[in-house]
């Protein structure tokens, strides 16, 4: 099993197990590699470090991160581990209306049907006639990865 750090054009990183070098490539080369954070399939192999174990036997390296150190580190995964809670959260909280998203909204705001929290696709033109409308909207993109079971 070969865990590969991989990244998106957006920047976001996240870690990906492949059974060999040659299952990556191909994987990706049909796009079926994805950013779990904004549904990108423009994904790039990061490079990364084995771990030295050097302990105290070469003078003047220390075994273990300054503060500093670990703080820039674990920054970003922690922001994308919060961004993957609150999409999922979204999911589960919310009907998906598809394409009927605009059509749905209105039936709400004017109340033709029960109030609930809806997500779906709708068109720039679709949305400013909600806004027009006073039908509050917002754009929240959520990768496809998420609506499927993650491992």
């Amino acid at each position: 099993m070969k865990v590969l750090d991989l990244e998106c054009r957006g920047g976001h990183v996240f870690e990906g197990w492949f059974a060999s070098e040659q299952d990556f490539l191909a994987q990706r080369e049909r796009t079926l590699i994805e950013c779990p954070f904004c549904g990108d399939a423009s994904i790039s192999k990061r490079l990364s470090a084995p771990r030295l174990n050097l302990g105290n036997a070469v003078s003047g390296i220390s075994p273990t991160p300054t503060p500093e150190l670990v703080s820039v580190a674990t920054a970003e995964p922690t922001l994308q581990a919060a961004w993957m809670t609150l999409a999922r959260r979204i999911l589960a909280a919310t009907d998906d209306v598809g394409d009927r998203f605009a059509e749905e909204a209105r039936k709400i705001h004017y109340g033709e049907v029960k109030e609930r929290g809806i997500r779906g696709q709708a068109s720039l033109a679709e949305t400013e006639s909600l806004q027009e409308e006073g039908i509050a909207v917002m754009q929240l993109p959520l990768p496809e990865a998420l609506k499927g079971r993650l491992q």
